[in-house]
């Protein structure tokens, strides 16, 4: 079965025009309902089951099953359906443009290309009524770039045998394990008082500047100097930062919101301990010092297991395809992978090239866009015949 590049095209450049910014991240965002709404229409003459399922009010999941003609397993297609925000590109973002072989525009990449792929290949197995052992199952989540609320949703009210997570990973790598990721909050105390009293105030910047040093200090001795074999360098980096009141004040207290990974056979707490190691450490010059770790969120490290049967399938479609099997890696990023695998679903993450993810001229490989349709229809006919 081959694709055409045109209509990878014109339903990948539809769904750009179509903001889906989830709303977790970026409170004005539209959120995932305007397209969830256009897949649907744009479905409505196959043969194909589609739901929306929605999570929260006016942001639903798009199911989409094509029913076996017998009974097997139900293999599940999981790409994100939102995005993240666009404030440095506003005037372009939503307006796709083609460069060559590849598509500029927001989400596609990450992951409005994976959508297009799970859509173009499940109309073409119904309008080829294709008989399959087995359902196979396209789940455009809501909110990935959020806290993955959707893919929560789908894994708690749906079963599934196996799952390939699409996200722009490149061809023709098979992603078997990623990282863990947790968000957290390290919040320093001080005391506030007059500035002209030193004696009465306590400086919690300035204590933060020291946990700051130190964490900085971690990243380069222990992260960058040991990176994992297949997932590379731990993730580590602040993100936000606030505190105090006035010029005038000692400020009492500053929150630092950090992004810090964990790999496989580690958990979140190994990080937390980190954490407080350094505030025993800075506790050591300064003994007022008082600090706190907050998780805002947490998510495991992803590590397959039990997708041999998958990724036979999906390396002889990638050899009919591309003339090379599938190439097993690791990755440092998170996804919604690790949610599946969890959920004892047996799970490769796999996608198209792409590039600039979360910042301007986002990009992605519109032939690879192509394969990954074409590979999706091949592992699903193996696998399911």
């Amino acid at each position: 079965m081959e694709f055409r590049r045109e209509d990878v095209v014109d339903l990948l450049s539809t769904l750009v025009k179509i903001e889906s910014v989830t709303p977790w991240l970026i409170a004005d965002g539209k959120g995932e309902g305007e397209q969830a709404f256009f897949i649907k229409d744009w479905l409505a003459s196959t043969t194909l089951e589609v739901t929306l399922d929605e999570v929260e009010p006016g942001r639903p999941n798009v199911l989409v099953r094509l029913r076996g003609t017998t009974e097997g397993p139900t293999l599940c297609i999981n790409a994100h359906a939102d995005t993240v925000g666009y404030a440095n590109w506003r005037e372009r973002a939503l307006l796709p443009e083609i460069d060559g072989d590849r598509m500029v525009g927001l989400g596609a990449a990450d992951d409005k290309a994976g959508v297009v792929a799970g859509l173009l290949a499940l109309k073409a197995l119904s309008e080829n009524n294709v008989e399959l052992k087995g359902d196979v199952l396209l789940a455009c989540v809501i909110d990935e770039e959020g806290i993955s609320i959707g893919t929560e949703h789908l894994v708690a009210n749906h079963k599934m045998d196996y799952a390939i997570v699409i996200e722009p990973t490149g061809l023709p790598l098979a992603i078997t394990e990623h990282q863990g990721f947790g968000w957290i909050d390290i919040i320093v105390h001080g005391k506030a008082a007059h500035g002209s009293a030193p004696g009465a105030g306590i400086d919690a910047i300035v204590h933060m500047a020291h946990v700051i040093t130190r964490l900085h200090e971690l990243d380069e001795r222990e992260f960058a100097a040991h990176p994992d074999p297949l997932n590379g360098r731990t993730v580590f980096h602040t993100g936000t930062i606030s505190g105090g009141t006035d010029y005038a004040t000692y400020p009492n207290r500053v929150v630092l919101g950090i992004e810090i990974g964990s790999q496989p056979g580690e958990t979140l707490d190994n990080r937390v301990q980190d954490i407080e190691a350094i505030f025993s450490e800075v506790r050591e010059i300064f003994p007022n010092f008082r600090g706190e770790v907050d998780v805002k969120l947490n998510r495991n490290p992803f590590v397959g297991k039990g997708f041999e049967p998958l990724l036979t399938a999906m390396s002889n479609a990638s050899m009919r395809v591309r003339g090379e099997p599938m190439r097993t890696m690791g990755e440092n990023a998170w996804t919604d992978a690790a949610l599946l695998q969890e959920a004892g679903i047996p799970t490769l993450l796999v996608g198209p090239a792409g590039g600039n993810y979360h910042a301007e001229d986002e990009w992605v490989s519109i032939p690879e866009v192509v394969e990954m349709t074409e590979i999706l229809y091949h592992t699903i006919v193996e696998l399911l015949s």
